[in-house]
């Protein structure tokens, strides 16, 4: 039973998947909301001052960088919770089965991804301090950053695995049972993670072009799921991806705005830097795991149908 084909596996009628999306949404955006208000509300000092900072209430008042990160992405992960509870208990299936078509989930092939994609990403800010070090300052504070580190080594990997396994797990098996093929769930998972990192500060400053990496990069995690049948090689890329942008690189209109090594104070502008990963980067990438994981068949595997399994024996 190939990846696409587990999402037959368990209940899978319709409304099991809108009440599962109705919990996501109940503990990922109103439950997991609740300690970041709490927050708030306490340092503004009255509802008044709640209100007027609204979604800015972190930045307009002074609230430390860190409990902030740590608090937004105790939202993601509270919604990585109420995932699991719908997959359990109301599909009747295991995580693994939204994870890997594998008997275990294979963590050899995520430290790979993730190392991969560390490296790769700390070489070009690396070439980016050398070739423009005058809009970079150097933000290095012992405490604040070593505090950061744990954050994003703990809890970073919690908030891309809830995104990997609802877009890349959840969703695409779920459009793959209802689509009977393997290119709708592809290229609707990807628009649905483009669209959802559509709110990100940087959609606001860079317009909407920068969309392109979103949902380019939603493709490169939907591809490799698919070619590699399951969510490990994916899983690696976005923790590593968000634990860089985290610790190495800040700006003051980014999602991160942390205490990283750097701080970048240059204008922001829509280049073509923003546009070389998805059509130059992605391909060498997945030319890479290509050969080492010995891909085939691509065609099948990204446009071919999706059959019912004639026996399902669950692992």
């Amino acid at each position: 039973m190939d990846f696409i084909q587990k999402g037959f596996i368990g209940r899978i009628e319709w409304y099991w998947y809108m009440l599962t999306i109705g919990i996501v949404f109940v503990f990922w955006q109103i439950i997991g909301v609740v300690p970041l208000s709490i927050v708030a509300y306490v340092e503004a000092g009255s509802f008044k001052n709640f209100v007027e900072a609204g979604k800015d209430a972190f930045a307009s008042l002074g609230i430390d960088s860190n409990l902030y990160l740590f608090l937004a992405l105790l939202t993601l992960i509270t919604g990585l919770l109420g995932l699991i509870i719908g997959v359990k208990f109301l599909h009747k299936k295991t995580i693994r089965d939204i994870t890997t078509s594998r008997k275990r989930v294979d963590w050899h092939r995520v430290s790979f991804s993730f190392l991969l994609w560390f490296f790769i990403s700390v070489g070009f800010i690396v070439v980016g301090i050398l070739l423009d070090d005058e809009n970079l300052v150097w933000n290095f504070k012992p405490i604040p950053f070593f505090i950061l580190v744990v954050i994003s080594l703990i809890f970073i990997p919690l908030q891309t695995s809830f995104e990997e396994l609802l877009m890349r797990g959840y969703l695409m098996q779920g459009l793959g049972v209802l689509a009977k093929n393997r290119w709708l769930p592809l290229i609707v998972t990807s628009l649905i993670f483009g669209l959802l990192h559509g709110a990100n500060p940087e959609v606001e400053k860079l317009g909407q072009g920068v969309m392109v990496f979103y949902i380019g990069t939603g493709l490169l995690f939907g591809i490799t799921t698919l070619m590699d049948e399951g969510t490990e090689i994916a899983l690696g890329m976005h923790a590593a991806n968000n634990i860089v942008a985290a610790i190495i690189v800040t700006t003051d209109w980014t999602a991160f705005q942390t205490e990283a090594l750097y701080i970048d104070t240059s204008e922001p502008s829509l280049g073509w830097e923003t546009y070389l990963p998805v059509f130059v980067l992605y391909p060498i990438i997945l030319l890479i795991f290509s050969r080492k994981y010995g891909w085939k068949n691509w065609s099948e595997k990204l446009f071919g149908k999706v059959e019912e399994p004639t026996l399902i024996v669950e692992e």
